[in-house]
């Protein structure tokens, strides 16, 4: 354990954090992402029994998005038709306008497979439990100023 740490960040998952570099992509995926066929090109953690916004709001504590783009959150869109429940999102947004000092405009939605193809070339997929549809969300990183 590490004072001033979430015990949230496991090691695997700090070492992984640490090594990224500046514009590099991770992404939280809900319970029905295909973590491990998207991410056969990079790093896949399991953090199975865990949901995406308690795994979301450790990383935003030590992780800056990239301040030099002007979207470096993804979110996957609804499918059109879909009637899946995105209430998850606001959460979302609480997040990041608490952590980020742009707010919320950092936030994009990325066609479904647009997403999945910006989560192949990824750095990392965090694979978690997360029971919500259209829960997935990427984070580009950031500069330490």
């Amino acid at each position: 354990m590490l004072k001033g740490i979430s015990p949230m960040l496991s090691p695997e998952l700090l070492k992984v954090l640490c090594e990224m570099g500046h514009s590099d992509t991770i992404v939280i995926a809900d319970g029905n992402f295909p973590a491990e066929s998207m991410g056969k090109n990079g790093i896949v953690i399991r953090m199975d029994g865990h949901g995406v916004p308690e795994i979301l709001e450790a990383i935003l504590s030590v992780f800056p998005l990239d301040q030099y783009v002007e979207k470096p959150v993804s979110l996957m869109e609804k499918v059109p038709g879909d009637t899946a429940d995105i209430s998850i999102w606001k959460t979302y947004e609480e997040m990041i306008a608490a952590a980020e000092p742009r707010g919320t405009e950092v936030i994009q939605t990325l066609e479904r497979f647009a997403f999945y193809e910006e989560a192949k070339k990824a750095y990392a997929i965090i694979a978690t439990s997360e029971t919500s549809q259209y829960a997935n969300i990427l984070l580009q990183k950031g500069c330490v100023l």
